[in-house]
């Protein structure tokens, strides 16, 4: 596990489904924009970081979509990540391959998912060969949609996501890990409405998991 070095001029790019997407406008496309960063974790960690670095003329993106699967991810990913020329790229995927792969038969399987995401981030690193990689592990709680048997399934892209972040030097955010503890004392559906959607509350769990994570 690597440290983030945050350079002046830095582009720094949100990748993921729903979670990161956040209700983002896709009309407003230019770096640092309120409404093209959503209303999610990532506009608050952008809050935080242009106010840290305030003569770093930092450039943050957020292209999320809702729905992604890591094959979606995977097909888009040379127009809206490489495309953009980032210096960090965050990513947080894998929970909708969990529940299509569970309920629907449409997501990818461990193994699948795993060589799947492993190209993306062998891709980026050739053609980009200076990029910082912050992997964030997918999540759930038992609330609303999900019961036990998402467990074993998410725990394994979880263990994924660790040991590819260590593959690529990049850093890992537990996100899982914030959340189970803050749910400790805290009902789960006040976190993930629906055992996989932030609230409010769980955004910024989730953001201030990432800023301890990537700036310690």
């Amino acid at each position: 596990m690597s440290a983030i070095n945050i350079k002046p001029h830095s582009v720094i790019l949100f990748q993921g489904n729903s979670i990161t997407d956040a209700g983002r406008s896709r009309r407003s496309i230019s770096p640092n924009n309120p409404d093209g960063l959503g209303y999610g974790y990532p506009r608050l960690i952008a809050d935080q970081l242009l106010t840290e670095y305030p003569d770093h003329f930092l450039q943050i993106y957020n292209r999320g979509v809702s729905g992604d699967r890591i094959r979606d991810l995977a097909q888009r990913w040379q127009n809206d990540s490489l495309r953009l020329l980032p210096d960090i790229i965050s990513l947080l995927i894998g929970v909708n391959d969990t529940w299509n792969y569970l309920y629907m038969g449409m997501g990818s399987d461990p193994r699948d998912y795993k060589k799947v995401y492993r190209k993306i981030l062998q891709d980026t690193h050739q053609e980009l060969p200076d990029i910082q990689f912050i992997l964030c592990e997918p999540f759930v709680l038992i609330t609303g949609e999900v019961s036990e048997e998402w467990l074993s399934d998410i725990n394994e892209r979880q263990e994924i996501t660790r040991e590819l972040a260590g593959d690529f030097n990049g850093v890992v955010v537990p996100f899982q890990s914030a959340l189970d503890q803050s749910a400790q004392d805290i009902s789960p559906n006040k976190l993930l409405d629906d055992g996989v959607h932030p609230t409010d509350l769980g955004h910024h769990i989730l953001a201030d998991c990432w800023i301890e994570a990537v700036l310690g």
